[in-house]
């Protein structure tokens, strides 16, 4: 029997078997077709796994064979995956008759997770019950030594009923396989590839994990936040520029943030990742017990960016509109070469870069890193004049954990400068400190990470709620923190209204639906900076101005569609 056959209305018979109907979705290494299984008299999905050029098969037998592999390791990896939330393989289809293998899978009939963001962004409890889905769907294959390395929107599909699907482990790793990737390849979607598998290495269950916390900022942002021009210019985007925080995503914000921490260990795991989507799916905020190495605010606002190292002040007030592709102003030669070589390897193994959803939003100046705890006691930065005395009475002695008194009562309004002022008061009280590395100040709430009195070297988290202030264990400092520190008491609260009014009108939101803060060291300046965020629902402007100690405007960035 001919392998590939005329069939009746529906068109072509595969195998003598599988009926192709209507083709569901393609991209660089195949095409996925609805196919009726003629023996069992039911629709399946087939997928033909051919390259974008037919020829290359014929002009390389090697690159043949490597694809042949990678459909037999994708029908393994599928196989030995009996789970809701992976998508079931059936047969394969794969003889001498036949140029390319097919596989036959399940047919998920809800589309896909590209095809319903480009009907519009999903809700945050919408966005957490599918994180939650696809990372019991992770956790299975990493439980079963499998790596998926290509976790994006094209490759959730969604059942009727919502439920999604991670399909598409052609280029999975299992554990005990031989690698298909030449050396220095690099194999997966530049916009949805966690860093340090640009940087070379082969990264673990983490890095999925990455991935997963792009397409869900995808999903319910509804843009890519590092997309840019080009794929070079992405991977060095991915590689370091700062994260813009998330702004619709709610309760699942702090999560999306520590899923795309550039370091591995600072993202939270699967057990601890499963109850923050648990909790952001009912609308309110997650647990954070575990590894203090991943210490989200308990608050509706994204952590703070990391800190830029500039040198000198900006002595005007520039206005930046940040339009997609538009690379940043300093970025290292290294950096740039990774990003260069690694770019190439992807254009010389023929992949696709999967669809383009939505423009970029602004470019930023890449963050510094830091390393290891300061030796000594760190000396707070900026030299700026003492703002006038807090107003609010100091109530409470310091305390080493737990709810500290004194805090603003609750409906206190933090974004006036009383409000602001009894805020820095009663962390002041709670901790006995007022020196922090950042600080994210809502209307209703606030997190900050504060520097310890009795040891400078590491920090606590303090979070205020509710007209409740808790106070938690942090981290270290790091090294290149330990330089940029922030006293509160330096900050003339008196700029917030003013302020304020400027950024609504520099940034075309007269009314914003969403507004904070972000308090830091060196933000486009050598001095404390305080980025001012406002957006709206209609999208028609929106991004943060920066403003210093004493109220001087120093930078407007502007977030265009």
């Amino acid at each position: 029997m001919c392998a590939m056959t005329t069939a009746g209305p529906g068109g072509q018979l595969i195998d003598g078997r599988f009926e192709l109907l209507a083709r569901l979705g393609g991209g660089g290494m195949g095409l996925v077709w609805r196919a009726r299984d003629t023996m069992l008299q039911r629709e399946v999905a087939l997928k033909e796994v051919r390259p974008p050029d037919p020829a290359m098969l014929a002009a390389d037998p090697a690159a043949a064979h490597e694809l042949r592999e990678r459909v037999l390791r994708e029908a393994q990896a599928l196989a030995r995956l009996q789970h809701p939330n992976v998508v079931t393989i059936h047969h394969i289809v794969d003889n001498a008759e036949l140029a390319h293998p097919w596989l036959v899978m399940e047919l998920v009939s809800g589309g896909s997770l590209h095809d319903r963001i480009t009907r519009g962004p999903l809700s945050p409890p919408e966005a957490a019950r599918i994180g939650r889905g696809l990372l019991a769907a992770l956790t299975a294959a990493h439980a079963a030594g499998i790596q998926h390395r290509d976790v994006k929107p094209g490759n959730v599909l969604l059942r009727a009923d919502g439920t999604p699907v991670l399909t598409d482990f052609g280029i999975a790793a299992l554990s005990e396989s031989t690698s298909l990737t030449a050396t220095g390849a690099l194999i997966g979607s530049p916009e949805y590839i966690a860093p340090e598998r640009i940087r070379g290495h082969e990264g673990d269950p983490a890095s999925d994990l990455w991935s997963l916390g792009m397409t869900l900022y995808v999903a319910v942002e509804g843009h890519h936040p590092l997309r840019r021009a080009n794929s070079i210019a992405t991977l060095a985007a991915v590689l370091d520029q700062p994260l813009p925080p998330p702004v619709r995503s709610g309760p699942l914000g702090p999560t999306l943030t520590a899923l795309l921490a550039r370091d591995p260990a600072d993202r939270p795991d699967a057990a601890r990742l499963d109850r923050l989507f648990a909790a952001a799916e009912q609308g309110v905020d997650g647990p954070l017990g575990g590894s203090p190495a991943f210490s989200p605010t308990e608050t509706n606002s994204p952590p703070p960016y990391s800190r830029t190292e500039t040198n000198g002040t900006v002595p005007h007030t520039p206005t930046e509109t940040v339009r997609p592709g538009q690379g940043p102003r300093r970025r290292t030669g290294a950096v740039l070469t990774a990003a260069v070589a690694v770019a190439a390897a992807v254009g010389l193994l023929g992949w696709a870069f999967g669809p383009k959803l939505f423009d970029g939003k602004g470019d930023e100046d890449p963050p510094a890193a830091g390393s290891s705890a300061p030796a000594t006691a760190p000396a707070t930065a900026g030299a700026v004049p003492p703002a006038k005395p807090s107003a609010a009475p100091s109530s409470a002695a310091p305390s080493k954990g737990g709810t500290g008194a004194g805090a603003p009562a609750s409906g206190t309004d933090l974004l006036t400068p009383d409000g602001a002022r009894a805020l820095v008061e009663s962390i002041r009280s709670s901790t006995g400190s007022s020196t922090i590395i950042d600080m994210t100040v809502r209307s209703d709430n606030a997190h900050a990470k504060v520097v310890r009195k009795d040891n400078p070297a590491r920090y606590d988290t303090v979070d205020y709620r509710a007209g409740k202030l808790t106070t938690t264990a942090g981290g270290v400092v790091d090294s290149i923190s330990a330089k940029k520190l922030v006293d509160l008491g330096r900050i003339d609260w008196d700029q917030l209204p003013t302020v304020t009014a400027t950024a609504k009108s520099r940034l075309a939101v007269p009314q914003p639906t969403d507004r904070y803060l972000l308090v830091d060291y060196g933000w486009f300046a050598d001095e404390i900076t305080i980025r001012y965020y406002l957006s709206d629902d209609q999208g028609s402007g929106g991004g943060y101005l920066t403003a210093g100690a004493t109220g001087k405007v120093l930078k407007v960035v502007k977030s265009t569609d």
